[in-house]
């Protein structure tokens, strides 16, 4: 096995994957994924911290992109258009590489513990969207309310933009499903 190879993070992470679909996240070890990637298991370790992550292991880009999102909105905006502006940053990277998203969420979706693990990254970052509205002066509950929205909004067009067989531009799924949101709270 070559040391130090480049690209080892995204071999660990499409062999990973190749084996979570061909025989489930369960009965898929670690030395597997390194020995499938070229790489040893000592490698694996140095870019996730266990077998888990190789599925979350982008969840900071994630809440990178959507705290740049709310910074960038208009200080006058209403908390909700602020929420839905870092929901449209958020759009793009996440929106990338659909095949792959389907895959992984087929993953997460046949496993209990993916699916906690899942739940607890939206806590996240509902959190952390909630706490980037206090910072623009959005006071609670209207911070918290706004960023938890923002989370179903994005879990529901997520889910559509998965199920969907061919790659739809997960940006305007978002902002529909806010409409959708709005229409019914009104």
């Amino acid at each position: 096995m070559v040391r130090w190879e480049p690209g080892a993070a995204g071999r660990l992470r499409e062999a990973a994957m190749e084996l979570y679909v061909e025989r489930g996240y369960e009965q898929t070890t670690v030395a597997e994924i390194a020995q499938r990637a070229g790489v040893t298991a000592r490698t694996f370790f140095r870019h996730y911290a266990d077998k888990r992550e190789v599925l979350f292991g982008g969840s900071e880009t994630l809440e990178k992109a959507l705290l740049e999102g709310l910074a960038s909105a208009p200080a006058e905006a209403a908390p909700l258009a602020v929420v839905a502006a870092a929901l449209d940053a958020a759009a793009g990277p996440l929106g990338r590489d659909h095949a792959y998203s389907r895959r992984r969420q087929s993953v997460v979706d046949a496993n209990a513990e993916l699916r906690e693990r899942e739940l607890i990254k939206m806590a996240r970052l509902g959190a952390a969207l909630a706490g980037g509205l206090r910072r623009r002066g959005v006071p609670d509950p209207a911070a918290t309310l706004a960023a938890e929205a923002g989370i179903v909004v994005f879990r529901v067009a997520f889910h559509r933009w998965v199920e969907a067989p061919e790659p739809a531009d997960l940006g305007r799924l978002m902002r529909e499903t806010l409409t959708s949101l709005r229409a019914v709270t009104a």
